[in-house]
């Protein structure tokens, strides 16, 4: 490891959590016209982000930091994959790992795995459904698209705030911070499915990460000390499509998507480090 990579994680161990992605969130949703316009500027400059794809093209005609990173893409930039039985890659990025979830144990890489119980926020019987069962990590780079999309349709049973820590989620950290993403603050999203069964979407937090939003309940409050569990019934359970919109990141994070045993199989684009697109075809329903 280089002498830059160990001060990085060094940092990540030592630095204020809490406090730095506090201040990220207060620039990132600045509405001043000189603070919003600078911080786009340099942030077109760092990842060369394309701007075409954007439903609004002109990157300083958003209203904040924010609205530009979440921006929306025009309808036909992302294509979902009509094979019968796709399960569509839920956001653009590149795949951290893919696999089986083995005895509760979800591989994170070389030497580090987590535990699913928790994961999910520590109750066995929210987890029991997924034991033994598939997942797959997708990392979105700053350069991303940052909307998180269904990757099959599904209502909505159950949604968990998780607090936790603010690592940042890229590769190196993946490589060097054991149980990474059952230690990050996170949004555990549970589906029920027609045909693949219970799904879990779960939006992991990062540093400098201001929030995570869903459609159905907005922004969900950063940083707070507790779990919190919100169940739905009836007309209050969201009911998306495959390719949905979900939810997004204001800044960018992680998404680990599960399913059940033997309800997926995943496609060669889930080879670990393989970059994909939301819509893209990850895997397939098992007969």
């Amino acid at each position: 490891m280089s002498f830059s990579d160990s001060l990085f994680l060094a940092c990540q161990h030592l630095a204020p959590h809490q406090m730095v992605s506090r201040l990220a969130g207060s620039l990132a949703g600045c509405r001043m016209t000189g603070v919003k316009n600078t911080l786009i500027g340099r942030f077109l400059r760092r990842y060369d982000v394309d701007m075409r794809e954007a439903q609004i093209e002109d990157p300083l005609a958003y209203e904040s930091f924010n609205d530009f990173f979440t921006r929306a893409l025009k309808p036909d930039a992302r294509p979902l994959d009509a094979t019968p039985g796709a399960v569509l890659c839920p956001a653009d990025g590149s795949v951290s790992q893919a696999g089986r979830i083995v005895g509760g144990r979800i591989f994170q890489a070389k030497n580090h795995h987590f535990d699913l119980l928790d994961l999910l926020g520590g109750d066995a019987e929210r987890a029991a459904p997924f034991t033994d069962g598939s997942f797959a990590t997708i990392y979105l780079s700053p350069r991303d698209y940052h909307r998180v999309h269904m990757p099959v349709s599904g209502v909505l049973r159950e949604m968990v705030y998780v607090p936790g820590r603010l690592y940042s989620v890229n590769p190196l950290t993946a490589r060097s911070v054991p149980g990474l993403f059952a230690r990050n603050e996170r949004v555990v999203c549970i589906f029920d499915t027609p045909a693949h069964g219970p799904m879990a979407l779960v939006l992991v937090g990062a540093m400098i990460v201001a929030s995570v939003q869903t459609v159905w309940a907005g922004r969900i409050a950063p940083h707070r000390p507790d779990l919190v569990v919100t169940r739905y019934q009836g007309a209050q359970a969201a009911q998306l499509a495959q390719g949905a919109e979900m939810g997004r990141f204001l800044l960018g994070s992680t998404v680990v998507a599960l399913f059940g045993r033997d309800r997926v199989d995943w496609t060669d684009l889930a080879e670990p480090g393989g970059a994909v697109r939301m819509g893209q075809a990850l895997g397939r329903a098992r007969a």
